[in-house]
Formats: C-alpha cells, structure tokens, sequence
C-alpha cells in the first residue's frame, strides 16, 4: 500500500471546503432591522435539536455575534459580545445645491469607550468615496476648516457624543433633485481595544437651486480681491543659512578659544648636572669663602661635609644629607665595584663629624688639608669613562684668598 502523506495546507485546504459546504447548505435567515434575525426559533426545531435533555425543554442556544450591515459606502462591523450602541441621527430634509449641509450623530457608549471621528474619512480613490461621490455627496477638505466636530457629554451609566459631520451637496442635474445621503461609518474604539463601526442610515434630501425662489437671477459680480501672501523661499533659505552660519561661527570660535585655553605641558626640565660637578663647584667656593681667615671652622667643615655626603648619596643613589655616618659606612661598604680608598672616605667622615660635633678647634692648616682631602675624594670616585673637570666655579664676591 502507498503511502499517503497529509500536509498542513492540504488540512487547510479541506477544512475550507468543508466550511464553505456546511454554509450552503444551512438555511437562510430573513434578516430583521439591523440585520439581526426578526423572528423568534421555532420550537419543533429547538426541541429536536442536539443538546435536547429528557423532558423537552431544549438548552440554551450560544449567543451569535451580529450580523454586520453592508452597503457601497460602509460595512458596519459590531464584534462578538458586544451590543450596538443607541444611536440618534438627524438630517435636514432641505437643502441648497453647494452648500453643505450638517449630518448630526449622537451616540449613547459606555465611559471606556471612544468615538473616533476618523471613521467617516475615506481613501479618494477608495469604493466607499466613489459611492458617495457618484450620489452627490462630498466631505469638505478637513484643512480647510470644515472638519467634524466632537462634543462628549458623561453621563451616569457612560457618555454620550454627539458628532456633527458637514456635507457638500453637489446635484448632477440643476433644479430640483431629490438625492439619497448613503450611509456614513463612525468608529467606536472599545475599552478591550476592539474597533466597533457604526453606519448611519440612509437620509433623504430635496436639493434645490439657491436661485430657485429668484425671478430672473443674474449671477453674482466677483468678490473683491484679496491680498494674497506669498512664501519668498530664496529670503527664508538665506536667512535660515545665516542663522545656521552664525551659530556654527560661534561654536567654532568657542571650541578655538577653548582648545587655546587648554593646559600645556611644561617643557622638560633641563637634565641633572653631574653630581661630581656640583661638589666641585661648592668645593671651590669654600676655598675662596675665607671661612678659615674668620675662625669660623665649625661653618667651614659643615659647608665641606655637606658638598661630600650629597655628592656621595648622588653618586651611589641615597640621600647622603639624611644620612648619619654610621648608615653611609655601611653603605659605601656593600657597593660593587668597592669604592676607592674606602678608609680615606671614612676617616674623612670621622673629622668632619669631631668638628661639627665634637666641638674640636681645628688649625688652618687642617682646614686647608680637609679641603684637599674632600677634593681628592670627589676626584677619584668619578666614574671611570669621565674625567673630573677642574674647578671653574666662579669665585665668590668679596672672597679671600687661598685657605
């Protein structure tokens, strides 16, 4: 046996068919005013039908949603549940050719709904405005000033709106016409979101010439002229032009003053000078300060020290001014390569310290030694790619001479 695979669309397929079966054989309803059905079931059909219990009395039927109402200029659309609105139309019987007459609506809803005007606008090459058009009847441009009109009233069990809708009455034939306002939708938007549309009923009207009643009418003189505006379109561009020119010209010189403002960086610092040199120069402007001359010795090994300790802490990578002897002993001790005439180096240390400290009076001629001394050390700690420059420092004014 083959076999026989069903696919989705042709379920779909038969299901179609066989809904469209069951509605042409289902009898046809004599449709009562508002397309709802005019006449009670009948009850041979209703006690026959499935769903009958033992005694007779049938069960209740389901509720059937509302038939809608079809015309060339509306389909009135009621959904499942729901119940039309009371609505209360008016229209004047008479009326002049070209002039616009009012289509009153006013409708009883509940408070959640809405009445949206919106469902009398139809598209211009739609059906439902040819109809209209082809009985004579135009909604003036919405634009123009001649739109509809809301006025919603609440009230205790909901709300009622009342619409005002004009209507251009445009007779093909002059003279007296008797013409058919066609039914006009309005929309209901429900509190659930569901969209409820109305039709008004059909209304007749006797148009006539608005020079009917006139013996001998001559037409009218034109109206005075009117001043017209014109848009200059080159000045409103030029201007519009100029605005955004200047306001581009301020952001721009705002974005250059700010860029001006901005922080710059600091140059570089010069680089450091070379320890050795700074020691050497500080060394011969105590040579030449007369300190010894003076008697003042403490002042004179202290600046000798000083220039020593801070050319070693730069030389070796420490601050040799907040270091104590002791603590650059054993510093100059563990440096690699060792440092030269390391012994010279501390008992230099030593003797500065008994002067600085000890309060010993030193000779001139130990002054001048320790000068020397200090120099000599300086000079041969400099590392062995350079060589020690001579001392050049300028001498100081109102210096002696040699210590």
């Amino acid at each position: 046996m083959r076999d026989v695979r069903v696919t989705p669309a042709l379920s779909l397929l038969a299901l179609a068919l066989f809904h469209a079966v069951a509605l042409s054989a289902a009898p046809a309803k004599k449709p009562g005013r508002h397309g709802r059905d005019g006449g009670a079931a009948d009850p041979a059909l209703a006690s026959s039908a499935p769903g009958a219990n033992a005694v007779g009395s049938a069960t209740p039927a389901a509720p059937h949603p509302p038939e809608e109402r079809t015309w060339a200029s509306c389909t009135e659309h009621i959904p499942s549940g729901a119940t039309r609105p009371v609505v209360k139309e008016s229209f004047p019987s008479r009326a002049l050719s070209g002039y616009a007459a009012t289509l009153e609506v006013t409708i009883e809803h509940g408070k959640g709904e809405t009445v949206l005007p919106q469902g009398f606008q139809f598209q211009s090459s739609g059906a439902a405005a040819r109809s209209l058009q082809e009985a004579g009847f135009v909604f003036p441009d919405v634009d123009g000033g001649a739109g509809p009109t809301l006025a919603t009233t609440a009230t205790p069990n909901g709300a009622t709106t009342k619409v005002s809708i004009p209507v251009l009455l445009l007779p093909k034939e002059p003279g007296r016409n008797k013409m058919l306002l066609p039914p006009v939708p309005i929309a209901v938007a429900r509190a659930s979101g569901e969209l409820l549309t109305l039709c008004t009923e059909p209304h007749p009207v006797v148009v006539e010439d608005p020079t009917s009643s006139t013996p001998d009418a001559k037409p009218h003189p034109n109206p005075a002229p009117r001043q017209q505006v014109e848009e200059w379109t080159l000045a409103k561009q030029l201007t519009i032009g100029a605005l955004a020119g200047a306001v581009l010209a301020a952001v721009a010189a705002w974005l250059v003053g700010r860029w001006m403002r901005r922080p710059r960086p600091l140059p570089p610092p010069p680089p450091p000078r070379p320890p050795w040199e700074v020691a050497l120069e500080e060394l011969f402007a105590v040579r030449y300060a007369g300190l010894a001359k003076e008697a003042r010795y403490a002042e004179h090994y202290d600046r000798i020290s000083d220039a020593v300790r801070k050319y070693l802490g730069g030389r070796y990578g420490f601050d040799g001014l907040e270091t104590t002897t002791h603590e650059m002993t054993a510093i100059l001790s563990r440096v690699q390569p060792a440092v030269y005439e390391l012994p010279v180096i501390f008992g230099f240390l030593e003797e500065c310290d008994l002067v600085k400290f000890a309060r010993f009076t030193p000779s001139d001629e130990d002054c001048t030694r320790v000068l020397d001394q200090a120099e000599h050390i300086v000079r041969i700690t400099v590392p062995p790619q350079l060589d020690a420059p001579p001392p050049t420092a300028r001498v100081p004014a109102g210096a002696g001479g040699s210590a």
